[in-house]
């Protein structure tokens, strides 16, 4: 450590080299990830697969997710645009992945916002193994108990303390949990990470949370550490998030730029940019 560097900043660097050669696992590997997904958001969440070195298939007929599902490296469940065949698909999916130690990621999307939602998301927690819970303050504060409101699909916040709501989320589902926020946060049963990337331009555009939960799960697919693989796969979407704002005119603009930013992402880029930190408390 230098002079000029402080423990928070050597943590930082050491935590971003871990996320790097997570990157640099993905775009090796180059792992499939199957989507089982909403319909709003599913050309961006291929392509934002494709931008972090991973390859994308949307496959949702319940006649073949099984057969697909054994060909992935990550499956990603997301209830956005929720049907009863679609939660029929993501069980069948959802269980072979078990079978065969797929990790699988749920974006609970607008869970709150009705009874279907709710218990789906539920269901889906209680009879699969999910590695990773990605959620945003409205949608992890309903599931923690803890307050939180959703207004459609978008968060309206939270009533508690965010790292206590996530901490008592991943008690009560067993599983690694992922918030969004302005400062997002990863815990699981032992440990929690603050990240500190990101643009407030990425609440101007709709799908910025399904997509991260693509990367989410192409991250997952490299590692058996599913908490850093959440919070390595938020920061450097959301240093990409950083660099599209840079330039970008609106919201149109920052999502074309935000795709490009994380193709083009490199080591050095996410070792220098990430900012995670262990959360020890006060």
């Amino acid at each position: 450590m230098s002079p000029n560097t402080t423990e928070g900043d050597a943590a930082s660097l050491i935590n971003g080299a871990v996320s790097a050669a997570i990157l640099a696992a993905v775009r090796e590997c180059r792992p499939l990830v199957h989507h089982i997904t909403n319909s709003v958001t599913i050309n961006d969440c291929a392509n934002i697969t494709i931008a972090v070195g991973a390859a994308p298939v949307m496959a949702e007929a319940p006649e073949e997710v099984a057969e697909m599902v054994a060909a992935a490296g990550a499956l990603v469940l997301n209830i956005g645009t929720l049907t009863q065949e679609q939660v029929e698909a993501m069980l069948i999916a959802g269980r072979r992945a078990n079978e065969l130690g797929i990790p699988v990621i749920l974006d609970p999307v607008g869970v709150g916002a009705t009874a279907f939602r709710t218990e789906t998301a539920w269901k889906l927690l209680d009879e699969l193994d999910v590695a990773i819970l990605k959620g945003n303050t409205g949608e992890i504060g309903v599931l923690a108990g803890a307050g939180g409101s959703v207004r459609g699909v978008d968060s309206a916040g939270i009533a508690g303390d965010p790292v206590e709501t996530v901490q008592e989320c991943a008690r009560l589902t067993g599983t690694v949990v992922a918030m969004t926020g302005d400062v997002d946060i990863v815990a699981d049963q032992r440990r929690v990470f603050l990240i500190e990337n990101g643009d407030p331009m990425m609440e101007r555009l709709s799908g910025t949370g399904c997509m991260v939960a693509s990367v989410t799960g192409a991250f997952a697919s490299v590692t058996d550490d599913h908490a850093f693989a959440a919070a390595s796969a938020l920061a450097a979407f959301g240093l990409a998030g950083e660099r599209a704002a840079s330039g970008a005119r609106g919201p149109y603009s920052f999502r074309t730029a935000l795709v490009d930013e994380l193709f083009m992402l490199t080591r050095d880029g996410l070792i220098g940019g990430a900012r995670i930190e262990e959360f020890y408390g006060v």
